[in-house]
């Protein structure tokens, strides 16, 4: 059984939720409960970030035929690295380009769905909140940690809502709002909504 509390005035400690106090009630009076005790996340703040979330999410409109800048940079290089050995650096780079833009062409037709999941994911590693992990055949990947109330404390919510804002802000919100505090109060009259 798992029961959230909280300390009150007083000193005791008081069910949080309904859903908490029915799962006392169930208990005959005089039952002895033994507990190992964690503090939790504060609540509001978690809902503050899928607030924030959300509003990026709303905004964004994915598009399909993108070459990812990281491709473009990885390309790049590589044909930079090509023209140390032999070879016209521009026409490299001429040719490396060429590729790219066939690479988008291709894209350009493939249905792209919005994912919340996959956006939410992507954001965390942007703001910085991955782990890198290796697969059998020995590719290599970063992949989201887990924002879960066991797995942070505030102090790395608060770095992690801080990193996600100015993800969200740099390649979404900045075209719609005048000012990162006008997103930040959009954010906050989400949060009354929910």
């Amino acid at each position: 059984m798992q029961l959230a509390l909280v300390k009150t005035q007083g000193g005791v400690l008081v069910p949080l939720t309904e859903a908490d106090k029915a799962l006392l009630d169930k208990k005959r009076i005089g039952t002895v409960l033994e507990a190992h005790f964690k503090v939790t996340r504060n609540p509001k703040f978690h809902r503050k970030y899928f607030a924030l979330l959300n509003l990026g999410f709303d905004y964004w409109n994915p598009k399909g035929g993108t070459v990812s800048p990281q491709e473009r940079n990885l390309l790049s290089r590589f044909a930079g690295e090509l023209a140390k050995w032999g070879g016209e650096q521009q026409t490299l780079q001429d040719l490396a380009n060429g590729f790219l833009d066939v690479m988008a062409q291709k894209r350009a037709s493939l249905e792209v769905e919005k994912s919340f999941e996959a956006y939410r994911k992507w954001v965390a590693m942007e703001a910085g909140f991955f782990k890198i992990v290796v697969f059998p055949n020995g590719a290599v990947k970063k992949e989201a940690k887990s924002i879960s109330f066991a797995k942070m404390d505030d102090n790395e919510f608060a770095e992690l809502y801080r990193a996600s804002f100015t993800v969200i802000w740099n390649h979404i919100l900045h075209k719609y709002f005048e000012s990162e505090d006008d997103a930040e109060k959009a954010v906050n009259q989400l949060l009354g909504f929910a």
